[in-house]
């Protein structure tokens, strides 16, 4: 008798601490992540031409509406108030859906392939 009543406690205080733990929602997720590049070390680990016309930073966030969003905002103004430019077509959606625009100098080479860039900022959130 003793031990069915130890399983029957034990049992008991495993599902009580299941049923105050919080649900795991996945639909509030937020992840984040940034990296900095400049155009002297960008050859030595990427194939294309260094896309920006400065150095700055790529950076990145997860929102379950719109999927990865890739930014890059050039050195000096990765600030909470400053709008980078956005590298893929989630980070446009999220922009026009919100009615903003960017708010840094625009700093990407005419006719520059973004591939590479778009992910590093990738890798930047999921790393």
């Amino acid at each position: 008798m003793r031990i069915n009543m130890s399983r029957w406690l034990i049992s008991i205080a495993v599902l009580s601490l299941a049923a105050c733990s919080p649900a795991q929602d996945d639909s509030h997720k937020f992840v984040s992540g940034d990296v900095a590049v400049h155009e002297i070390f960008w050859g030595a680990d990427h194939n294309t031409p260094y896309p920006f016309t400065t150095s700055g930073e790529i950076s990145c966030v997860y929102y379950p509406e719109f999927g990865t969003e890739v930014y890059f905002e050039p050195a000096g103004h990765s600030k909470d108030s400053s709008i980078g430019t956005p590298l893929n077509k989630a980070a446009a959606k999220s922009l026009e859906k919100d009615g903003l625009m960017p708010n840094v100098p625009y700093s990407i080479k005419k006719g520059a392939d973004l591939s590479e860039a778009v992910e590093v900022g990738l890798k930047a959130c999921f790393k």
